[in-house]
C-alpha cells in the first residue's frame, strides 16, 4: 500500500505526498503595512521560502535534473557538478539526496555558514572559491573542473540552461496569474542567473502582454547581495535577455538589508536578502505609481528565508 496515493479513510488532511512533488503551489502574500503609504497600490510576494529546499531554486534544479535524466546525459554513474552561490546547490543537493546522485558544487568561500552547513547536511561535495571573484570565479571554476574530466559529470549550467527560466514559464507564472486573478499589472525580479525573471516574463508576455516587467541588478560590482549580479560587470548568464524587460531597476545592499529588517518587523516575516532587494523595487516601482496617480497590483519573488542569513551582521543595524 502506497500513503502517497491513499487516505486509508482518513479524512482529517490530505494524502501523503513525495518530497519532490512538494516543490512549487507556493503562496502569494500579501504585503499590507509595506503596501500602506502606497494608495492604490497592492504588492505581492511569491513565498518561495516554503520549498522543501528553502528557496526558489528548487523549480529549475528539478527542471533541469529532470531535464538531464530524459535525456540521458544524467545517468547512475555521474556526479551533478555546477557553479552556485548556494540555493541552487543546496536544491541540487536535496533533489541527490533524494534521486541517489552525487553532488560536487563550486561556491564562493563567503558564502554564509548556514548556507555551507545546509550542504555538509545534504551530503555535497563542495570547491570553495575566491570570495572576491562572486559568483563568477565558481562558474570559472567550475567549467575548469568540467574540462579536465567531462565524462564523469553531468554538468547542468544554471547560468545557460534553457530549463532554468523554463521552470519559470511553466510553474512560477502560471500560479501568479492563477492566484492574482490575473489581476497583476507589474512584476520584478532581481537577477542572479535571471532565470526567475527571464521564464516569467516570457510567460507574462505571452499570456498577458500588459504587465510591465521589470529586472533589478545591485548597482555595482562590488555588493553584498549574495546571489545576485551585477550584469555590467559580472559573467553575463546565457539565458539572460535584457531587451526581454520593460527596464531595470539599480539597488543598494544597504536597502535590500534595510527591507529585510522592514518586513520581519512590520509583516512577522523572515526573508532572505534578495527577497528584500525584490521588495525594495517593487516599493519603488510602487511609489512611481503612486506619484502618476496609477493603480497597481506588483508581484515579486521572495527568494528564500533569512534562515541562511541570520549569522550576517546587518540584523544589529539600526533603521
Amino acid at each position: 500500500m502506497n500513503l502517497a496515493t491513499t487516505t486509508l479513510g482518513v479524512s482529517s488532511g490530505p494524502p501523503a505526498t513525495s518530497l519532490l512533488s512538494q516543490i512549487g503551489n507556493t503562496p502569494l502574500v500579501y504585503l499590507g503595512k509595506l503596501s500602506a503609504d502606497l494608495p492604490g497600490v497592492e504588492i505581492y510576494g511569491k513565498a518561495e521560502y516554503r520549498n522543501p529546499g528553502g528557496s526558489v531554486k528548487d523549480r529549475p534544479a528539478l527542471n533541469m535534473i529532470d531535464e538531464g535524466e530524459r535525456s540521458g546525459k544524467l545517468t547512475k554513474d555521474k556526479i551533478i557538478l555546477d557553479a552556485t552561490s548556494g540555493n541552487t546547490g543546496i536544491a541540487y543537493a536535496m533533489i541527490a539526496a533524494a534521486k541517489g546522485y552525487r553532488v560536487l558544487l563550486c561556491l564562493p568561500k563567503n558564502a554564509s555558514i548556514e548556507r555551507k552547513r545546509i550542504l555538509k547536511a545534504y551530503g555535497a561535495e563542495i570547491i570553495f572559491t575566491d570570495p572576491g571573484e562572486g559568483s563568477d570565479g565558481a562558474i570559472r571554476k567550475c567549467k575548469a573542473v568540467y574540462a579536465e574530466n567531462p565524462g564523469a559529470y553531468f554538468y547542468p549550467d544554471q547560468y545557460g540552461n534553457p530549463a532554468n527560466w523554463q521552470a519559470h514559464y511553466k510553474t512560477t507564472a502560471v500560479e501568479i496569474m492563477e492566484q492574482t486573478h490575473h489581476q497583476i499589472t507589474h512584476f520584478v525580479a532581481c537577477l542572479g542567473t535571471s532565470g526567475t525573471c527571464m521564464g516569467v516574463t516570457k510567460r507574462l508576455r505571452h499570456d498577458l502582454p500588459h504587465v510591465k516587467c521589470y529586472s533589478a541588478q545591485p548597482s555595482s560590482g562590488f555588493h553584498g547581495l549574495e546571489g545576485l549580479k551585477h550584469m555590467p560587470t559580472a559573467i553575463v548568464p546565457a539565458i539572460y535577455d535584457e531587451k526581454l524587460v520593460d527596464g531595470n531597476l539599480w539597488l543598494e545592499t544597504e536597502d535590500a538589508h534595510r527591507m529585510v529588517r522592514r518586513i520581519a518587523r512590520e509583516e512577522g516575516i523572515l526573508i532572505g536578502v534578495s527577497a528584500g532587494a525584490n521588495l525594495h523595487a517593487a516599493h519603488q516601482i510602487g511609489a512611481e505609481l503612486v506619484a502618476r496617480g496609477e493603480p497597481g497590483v506588483i508581484v515579486t519573488i521572495l527568494c528564500d528565508g533569512a534562515d541562511k542569513y541570520l549569522s550576517e551582521h546587518f540584523w544589529d543595524d539600526q533603521d
